[in-house]
């Protein structure tokens, strides 16, 4: 798996304002198990229905930082997608997402930065209701292009 090269997303040359990506995802126990068991993070809020029912949220939520995995997936995977990196973010969690419900997640490319080799992207995340349950912006660094390997002075010194 990681020896095998990977496509690379979309590079700077090939984006352009307004580009987008949506994606709707379902968030079910068994994606918040895995994820608390990975974190170790126990918070009552996400796993217990009896302490979630005596505060605002009423029952359990979904912990934000799975929204943001989901945002970081969505990055990485298909806006620019594979060879991207996530310099900066600013995200808001304006309402919970709840147990079994759907994020329905929408990136869009806002603008260019071709000398700092960066592009601006705004998230809106909207639960089943059409409630914003996050919203913010990126600065992504999308992949460079491949260079072949003879491209670089002094690749085979040794030869």
């Amino acid at each position: 798996m990681f020896t095998k090269k990977r496509k690379i997303g979309r590079t700077i040359s090939q984006l352009k304002p307004g580009d987008e990506y949506s994606s709707e995802k379902k968030v079910e126990d068994k994606d918040i198990l895995l994820y608390l068991g990975f974190t170790n993070d126990a918070n009552p809020v996400y796993i217990q229905h009896d302490y979630a029912s005596r505060t605002p949220f009423q029952k359990p939520i979904v912990p934000h930082i799975m929204l943001n995995g989901y945002i970081s997936s969505a990055v990485s995977m298909h806006l620019p997608g594979p060879g991207s990196v996530i310099l900066d973010q600013n995200l808001s969690f304006p309402k919970p997402l709840y147990h079994y419900g759907t994020l329905k997640l929408k990136l869009t490319l806002e603008k260019i930065e071709q000398k700092e080799h960066q592009v601006s992207i705004s998230v809106h995340g909207r639960d089943e209701y059409d409630d914003t349950v996050v919203k913010g912006s990126l600065t992504v660094c999308p992949p460079y292009p491949w260079k072949p390997v003879t491209h670089d002075t002094g690749t085979f010194e040794n030869f």
